[in-house]
């Protein structure tokens, strides 16, 4: 399941971010990678000790705590702290699957990786290439959104980023453990969620069927989620 969701930060937001990113400092991208990705991968980072990073990481997640559609399709329960990457003229990621374990910044822990999800902050128009390509069972698909707007997709998904030949690609990007570790399960609770929505605003929250249909979402969510 690949949800788009727009408009994470505003313009505004989007110019304010992209202000301190460009002034920034970026190193090799492989800082973060595992042994397979550091042979396919061709890109910056900003480094996951600077404090720039920690700042707008916190207002990404800040962002996405209160924004129903990425709450709904995702389910977090434990989202990494985000990290930022550049692809300038030539750099490019090959196919690839992100790591199934990821340590936790700063800490011991490590959370299994569920979701993988990119928030661009370079306009489509800025730059030529930087798709990001990824496999489903439909064909392969090609995400280019608009600066401030993120795509939310499994994890285990073969995926790259294409070459970029002009301009430059900036995003965020970051793994999260849902509290539904299967993806079938997500998508039936990410579906019926979505049709109590619609239906709530035709019926009302109090339509007894509303009612029903809430309860058995949630006894879903009791039944299949780990926490």
């Amino acid at each position: 399941m690949l949800i788009v969701i727009p408009e994470v930060f505003t313009k505004d937001q989007v110019r304010e971010i992209r202000a301190l990113l460009d002034d920034s400092q970026w190193i090799d991208g492989n800082q973060t990678s595992g042994a397979q990705a550091a042979l396919a991968k061709q890109n910056k980072q900003i480094a996951i000790e600077s404090q720039i990073r920690e700042q707008l990481g916190n207002e990404i997640l800040s962002a996405l705590g209160t924004n129903p559609l990425f709450l709904s399709a995702a389910l977090p329960h434990k989202i990494l702290p985000p990290l930022f990457n550049r692809y300038d003229v030539g750099d490019g990621f090959g196919i690839h699957v992100d790591n199934a374990i990821r340590p936790v910044i700063g800490t011991k822990e490590r959370i299994r990786t569920d979701l993988s999800m990119t928030i661009f902050f370079s306009e489509p128009e800025e730059y030529d290439g930087g798709e990001l390509i990824i496999e489903t069972q439909f064909g392969p698909q090609s995400v280019k959104l608009e600066a401030g707007s993120g795509i939310l997709y499994p994890s285990t998904s073969l995926h790259k980023v294409t070459e970029v030949t002009r301009g430059s690609r900036i995003s965020s990007f970051f793994w999260m453990q849902s509290m539904i570790r299967d993806e079938g399960e997500r998508t039936i609770l990410f579906d019926l969620d979505q049709s109590i929505q619609r239906l709530t605003m035709e019926l009302g929250a109090k339509s007894p069927q509303i009612i029903a249909l809430t309860a058995t979402y949630h006894n879903l969510i009791r039944k299949w989620a780990e926490v």
